[in-house]
C-alpha cells in the first residue's frame, strides 16, 4: 500500500482545504411584497413570480 512518504503541512493542508468554505443561500426581496425570497422562485409569502400569481389563485 503506498504511504506518504512526509507529513503534509499545515499550510498545504490549508491550501487544499481552501475551497471547502460554505457559502451563505442567496436571497433577494420579493419585488410585491417585499419578503425575501430565493432568485427563480415563486414567493412563499405572495405566491407571485415575475408579477404572476402563480400559488394561491384569488376567486373572484
Amino acid at each position: 500500500m503506498p504511504v506518504p512518504k512526509k507529513r503534509t503541512s499545515r499550510s498545504r493542508r490549508g491550501m487544499r482545504r481552501s475551497h471547502h468554505a460554505l457559502r451563505a443561500p442567496a436571497a433577494a426581496a420579493c419585488p410585491e411584497c417585499g419578503s425575501p425570497v430565493a432568485p427563480h422562485r415563486v414567493c412563499p409569502a405572495c405566491g407571485k413570480y415575475k408579477g404572476k400569481q402563480i400559488i394561491g389563485q384569488e376567486e373572484a
